[in-house]
């Protein structure tokens, strides 16, 4: 543990940002299953769904919690399965 004021805050600091980056993580990959689900029922709220996953990815690129890639891979991972849905 640690023992001067510095070290303590930081260790706060670091504790209180993971969770939030947890939240935030869980969110995105919670709305990128429904939307798998839904494009995989060929649900017709699929569309909408897309929108909001990708614009989770999105904030979450933007406030540097995933990584610029990560972000790319996974929008466009849902979009190809969404592509063949309409098609």
């Amino acid at each position: 543990m640690p023992i001067k004021k510095a070290a303590i805050k930081a260790l706060k600091q670091t504790k209180k940002r993971t969770r939030r980056n947890f939240k935030v993580k869980k969110n995105v990959k919670d709305l990128v299953k429904q939307s798998t689900k839904l494009i995989e029922a060929q649900g017709a709220e699929a569309t909408q769904k897309v929108k909001l996953a990708i614009k989770a990815i999105d904030k979450a690129v933007q406030n540097k919690v995933l990584k610029k890639n990560t972000g790319a891979r996974k929008k466009s991972r849902l979009m190809k399965k969404l592509n063949k849905l309409i098609r």
